[in-house]
């Protein structure tokens, strides 16, 4: 009767093991961008790490119209997190610019990661050196919904140009810069970390350059609209006969603030304590400082600032 209580307390044992082994991780979503751009695959990586280093966790990459979008999503539940930037989240927490019908969200940042820099470029030898250059000529401006159109808005702002002053084709990024290589548009924008992949595979046709903007420009740009930084691209990344001195604003992750700390907290220490292994998997991630975290424009969900201030 003694072995009998043993054995069945062993069993016991064995079946409670097994059932917490086996017990089903909660799976979040990741808004990210569509596949062919930066975002998606940085929300890969984050994905990986999230299932590997958070214990009853694992994440899933979601195709989304990017960084206008997925304030949104994540503000309806549609997405737990998702990849964004410090201009876009600041509007959505006011409810102003794209999201006034959505009314003012409670969004909060998990952390920092790479800059999106307003690419900007033409073909070497076109006739558009500036900003004042594009009136009248065909600029190929990303998809419609994404964000590289208010950025850009802004940009033709400070040269005194609107949307209306150019003939604007609402292309992903990788038809827009092969209609660019192909001569079919005279200008070209994607906001995007570098290096793009659209921009690297119409350079590997045709010798491209950046449609520049002055140091006063930038300054000008820098003093208007604060989330802002100035990012320079070296020469050799796309071949260009200068480096590129641009307009970049930093990513971030972002969540609603109704998510638990502890849940925050493990989303963030499967990410940060692992760069190296981020930063293997992913070439933006090379890009990324963590200690910008605590820079950024709206506040940290308070389980990523406890990660951060320990």
């Amino acid at each position: 009767m003694k072995h009998f209580w043993k054995c069945l307390r062993g069993a016991a044992i064995g079946a409670a093991t097994l059932a917490a082994t086996t017990a089903v991780a909660e799976e979040l979503r990741i808004g990210t961008a569509s596949q062919g751009g930066a975002f998606y695959p940085v929300g890969q990586a984050i994905s990986t790490l999230v299932g590997a280093h958070a214990d009853g966790l694992t994440m899933v990459p979601v195709v989304t119209q990017g960084s206008v979008q997925n304030p949104r999503l994540v503000n309806n539940g549609e997405v737990d997190i998702a990849i964004t930037n410090n201009n876009l989240s600041v509007l959505a927490n006011k409810g102003v610019g794209p999201y006034k019908k959505a009314g003012a969200m409670n969004l909060r940042a998990i952390g920092s990661l790479h800059f999106s820099v307003l690419h900007m470029m033409t073909l070497d030898g076109s006739d558009i050196n500036s900003v004042a250059d594009l009136k009248g000529k065909r600029v190929a401006v990303g998809p419609a919904g994404g964000g590289t159109i208010p950025f850009m808005t802004q940009v033709l702002g400070l040269a005194g140009l609107t949307v209306d002053d150019i003939t604007p084709s609402f292309l992903s990024y990788s038809d827009g810069f092969s209609q660019l290589a192909d001569g079919n548009v005279d200008a070209a924008f994607a906001l995007s970390g570098y290096p793009a992949g659209a921009v690297m595979q119409a350079q590997a046709n045709k010798k491209l350059k950046y449609i520049a903007l002055s140091e006063a420009d930038i300054e000008a740009a820098l003093a208007k609209y604060p989330n802002y930084n100035k990012v320079v691209i070296p020469a050799d990344v796309y071949n260009t006969d200068t480096d590129g001195a641009l307009l970049g604003v930093n990513n971030m992750l972002i969540v609603d603030a109704s998510m638990s700390d502890a849940v925050a907290m493990a989303i963030t220490a499967a990410i940060y304590d692992h760069m190296d292994e981020f930063r293997a998997e992913n070439a933006h991630a090379r890009q990324i400082d963590p200690a910008r975290s605590l820079d950024l424009k709206i506040p940290l969900h308070p389980g990523a600032a406890a990660y951060f201030n320990k």
